[in-house]
């Protein structure tokens, strides 16, 4: 075993044990939410799971974003079958491994080479126009300012980083060939390279060892890119990769705008009403110290999921009516601020070994009481969210909060409350006075 294999394996060790960590520690940050029971109807959520995550069906609602996507979506996935030849190969030492998969009548490794450049260059052209439309174009729900600072950045530095990755993937096939081409030892024909093979003129005339340095530099800047690219995700946007499969298994299939009730309310109504009946235990989870949310430790474990899926497009903002008339409410916001708080309390527990008060909650620090009473319930950023993100329940459990808690409800809420109350409708009238209008 040479020392370039004990390097790429211990690089491979470090890489993954570092993302294996960190990935644990996600889902205990996500298990600190209360339970809810997300396992019936098992067909339904196989099915939605293929349609939504897999298929990209919410993305096509808008069509030239969802093209860019799937070039890139498509090209990630299908691109790791090579990614996965240039582990055994750094593993063990051989060169294109996968060339075997060539006989004698079809060389079908040949042609694997040359769909993946294809694929790279539409993932390469995908990137760049993302890039382009965050950037020069300044696509409005790309150009909010809750992305201003690390947000915007981490977007532009994973585009910025899949473009060097393909690119290096271009220039070490380029010299692959040019090696090819003279008769390198080790360096055999693998068939055509359909994008690297412009860039084989530029590298005419230059050494043996000088093309063998850029081909090995750019096998392993791509293998330490991919697992930089890997421990990246834990700390960006881009976890959606891996979450967006059981985000969207876990989806809440009842209707939307069927909202929950609480078990603990539920259990009050019903001694009101019957002082002889026997409350129904709450679920796992539910606790009767807090009516509503008001820290991450009062949202489902769903909902933390949720915010760790969240890709920040902004199609929940640009479909929001209220963000549109100018409120302050933007549904994405909700997603990042949960998220946020969320990893503050993970960072906290890490310090201290568990939690320890610090002062903060994410209603009050995060998320204030205006962007809260912006919504109004209509779901459409429900609707818009590609991996079905619900930025709605946690809203109306933060108000919940608000209203049962802190009775800290908007004096147009109060008033109607009362109205109903006193007159059995949201009007400030009796109800002998209903029909003065039709007197005359």
């Amino acid at each position: 075993m040479s020392i370039s294999n004990i390097i790429f394996i211990l690089l491979l060790i470090a890489g993954s044990g570092l993302f294996f960590l960190n990935a644990i520690k996600i889902r205990r940050n996500i298990l600190l939410g209360k339970n809810v029971d997300r396992s019936d109807r098992k067909s339904e959520r196989w099915k939605i799971m293929t349609m939504v995550a897999l298929g990209q069906k919410k993305m096509f609602f808008r069509p030239v974003p969802a093209m860019l996507h799937l070039f890139v979506y498509v090209g990630f996935v299908l691109i790791n079958i090579e990614v996965l030849e240039m582990f055994i190969d750094g593993a063990f030492g051989t060169h294109r491994y996968l060339s075997l998969l060539n006989s004698q009548d079809f060389h079908f490794y040949n042609f694997l080479v040359g769909f993946f450049e294809v694929l790279a260059f539409f993932v390469t052209f995908g990137c760049a126009l993302f890039l382009v439309r965050r950037n020069i174009l300044h696509v409005k729900r790309l150009a909010m300012k809750e992305l201003n600072g690390w947000p915007r950045t981490d977007a532009n530095l994973i585009l910025i980083s899949e473009i060097l990755l393909m690119s290096a993937l271009f220039l070490m096939n380029a010299a692959d060939q040019a090696l090819q081409q003279i008769g390198s030892e080790h360096y055999f024909a693998t068939g055509s390279f359909p994008v690297s093979k412009f860039i084989v003129p530029i590298l005419g005339g230059m050494p043996e060892q000088s093309l063998i340095m850029i081909e090995r530099s750019c096998w392993w800047f791509h293998i330490i890119g991919i697992m930089g690219f890997l421990n990246y995700l834990v700390v960006s946007k881009h976890l959606h990769i891996l979450l967006a499969f059981p985000n969207v298994f876990y989806s809440n299939l009842n209707p939307k705008g069927r909202f929950t009730n609480l078990e603990s309310v539920t259990n009050e109504v019903k001694a009101m009403l019957d002082p002889t009946s026997s409350p129904s235990p709450s679920p796992a989870g539910e606790g009767n110290n807090r009516f509503g949310a008001k820290d991450v430790f009062d949202l489902t474990w769903k909902q933390l999921m949720d915010s760790y899926s969240c890709t920040e497009c902004g199609r929940c903002t640009s479909a929001c009516p209220a963000n549109q008339t100018g409120k302050l409410l933007s549904p994405r916001k909700i997603m990042m601020d949960t998220r946020d708080r969320l990893e503050e309390v993970g960072k906290n527990i890490d310090k201290n070994g568990k939690f320890t008060d610090d002062g903060k909650s994410l209603l009050g620090n995060y998320i204030s009481a205006e962007e809260l009473w912006a919504c109004t319930s209509c779901n459409a950023c429900v609707q818009e969210c590609p991996v079905n993100i619900d930025p709605l329940g946690i809203i109306i459990d933060i108000r919940r909060f608000l209203v049962m808690e802190q009775s800290a409800a908007p004096q147009s809420l109060n008033m109607m409350s009362a109205n109903i109350e006193n007159n059995g409708a949201p009007w400030q009238y009796s109800p002998a006075d209903r029909l003065n209008w039709a007197k005359e």
